[in-house]
């Protein structure tokens, strides 16, 4: 189980380390200033989230996955698949989670607070990917764990599944300037940059949109798809945050919890507005 965790946190930090370099040769913004700085405060927050995951919850999913194997339980046991259909589905199916879950923390008021922390960073590079709220980490996961367990995944389909998205949500994150030929052709199947970009606009109108992980069709059938002339141009952040409160730790980790009653009329009243302008 430990090698699980080691190998999914090698995966990343690999991948990490590539695009943080391929953003220094080939980047779509010129500005590189506290580069490093901005990176390393990124990290960090997603160093103690991977810890927090292989201390608590590896040690679950390796003992659920073996539960539901062992007593072929779960969506995916009740039809003999062939093994190839199997893995198909069990990709579908934990993509499909993602979109939802994605979704849903920006229409549920609770779950968007500590969301936000993410959609905080003002100059969104391949570190943004790691930049999660440990209070979403441990919502997510438990989560997960039920989908696990309805599904009946083995322990080698989530990994699986893991070692597709890592790799796909860090170059979601990433400065690389993909050629607009390329990211169309990318995002007929997959979540690409461009689009994700888009999606940490500070435009909630754009912010609630792309929630795709790994691929693209289920905007297309959840009508959250959206692109706009030149993602290049598309500012990062949340207007509520100014820079310095966005690089504090202290900010970060408070930021679900500060002026709940303000923040909670404010989301209601423009999502009202937003819903009554579609």
């Amino acid at each position: 189980m430990i090698d699980l965790a080691n190998l999914q946190i090698l995966a990343a930090a690999i991948v990490l380390i590539i695009l943080w370099l391929l953003e220094t040769v080939i980047p779509f913004l010129p500005n590189r200033r506290e580069r490093i700085k901005h990176s390393a405060r990124n990290i960090t927050i997603g160093a103690f989230n991977a810890i927090i995951l292989a201390v608590l919850f590896a040690p679950l999913i390796f003992y659920l996955t073996t539960s539901t194997q062992n007593n072929k339980f779960g969506l995916l046991h009740l039809v003999n698949l062939p093994i190839w259909i199997s893995v198909v589905l069990a990709t579908l199916f934990q993509d499909a989670w993602m979109y939802f879950w994605h979704r849903i923390t920006h229409r549920i008021q609770l779950l968007w607070r500590f969301h936000k922390v993410h959609h905080s960073d003002p100059q969104m590079d391949a570190s943004t990917a790691v930049r999660f709220h440990t209070g979403e980490i441990l919502i997510s996961a438990v989560l997960r764990l039920g989908v696990i367990a309805f599904l009946g995944l083995s322990l080698w389909q989530v990994l699986l599944y893991d070692l597709l998205m890592i790799p796909i949500i860090l170059l979601h994150h990433s400065k690389i300037k993909f050629p607009e030929k390329l990211d169309k052709f990318y995002r007929f199947l997959f979540a690409s940059p461009a689009m994700h970009r888009i999606h940490h606009s500070p435009e909630r109108i754009e912010t609630d949109s792309n929630y795709g992980t790994i691929f693209s069709f289920w905007d297309r059938l959840g009508k959250s798809f959206r692109l706009r002339e030149s993602s290049l141009e598309v500012k990062y952040g949340l207007e509520e945050f100014t820079k310095n409160e966005t690089e504090s730790f202290s900010v970060l980790a408070l930021m679900p919890f500060q002026n709940v009653e303000e923040s909670l009329n404010a989301y209601k009243n423009e999502s009202l507005m937003i819903h009554r302008n579609r």
